[in-house]
C-alpha cells in the first residue's frame, strides 16, 4: 500500500449551529460526503456532548473523516485524510462545507507519507482561504 496521502485541516466558521448540534444530521453529513469523496466507509462513531457540541468519527479504506464542533461559536474543526489515489477529498471537504452552511474556511492540505531517498518520511503543507461564491 502507498504511503502517500492527503490530509485536509479545514477550519470551518459562520457554520448553522442547528446542524452543528445535531449527532444524527452530522453523521449523514459525513457518510455521504464520502460517497461524493468516492471513499468507502469501514465505520462510524459519533457523540453529542452536553449542553452542546459533536465529536464525530467516520473511517474509510484510505484513512479517516472527522468533525469537532463548538455550535455556540458557529464553528468545526473537520479533518479529511486519505491515502486512496482513486478518492476525491477535495469533493469531500466541499460537500461538508456546504452541508454545514460554512461562511468561511480556512484549509490546509498536508501531502503526506512522501518517502525520501534515504527511507525517512516527511510531507508538505500548503494553505488557503475559502467563502461562498457569489451568485
Amino acid at each position: 500500500m502507498n504511503t502517500q496521502g492527503y490530509h485536509y485541516v479545514i477550519e470551518a466558521s459562520g457554520c448553522d449551529p442547528k446542524v452543528l448540534t445535531d449527532a444524527d444530521a452530522l453523521k449523514r453529513i459525513l457518510l455521504e460526503s464520502a460517497k461524493v469523496g468516492k471513499m468507502e466507509v469501514r465505520s462510524t462513531y459519533f457523540y453529542r456532548f452536553s449542553p452542546q457540541g459533536v465529536s464525530g468519527m467516520v473511517i474509510v479504506s484510505g484513512s479517516h473523516i472527522s468533525i469537532h464542533t463548538w455550535p455556540e461559536k458557529g464553528y468545526a474543526a473537520i479533518d479529511v485524510y486519505t491515502c486512496d489515489i482513486d478518492s476525491k477529498p477535495e469533493e469531500t471537504l466541499n460537500y461538508i462545507l456546504e452541508k454545514i452552511g460554512a461562511t468561511y474556511a480556512h484549509i490546509t492540505e498536508i501531502e503526506r507519507g512522501i518517502e525520501d531517498e534515504d527511507g525517512t518520511y516527511t510531507h508538505t503543507i500548503l494553505s488557503w482561504d475559502e467563502a461562498p461564491q457569489e451568485e
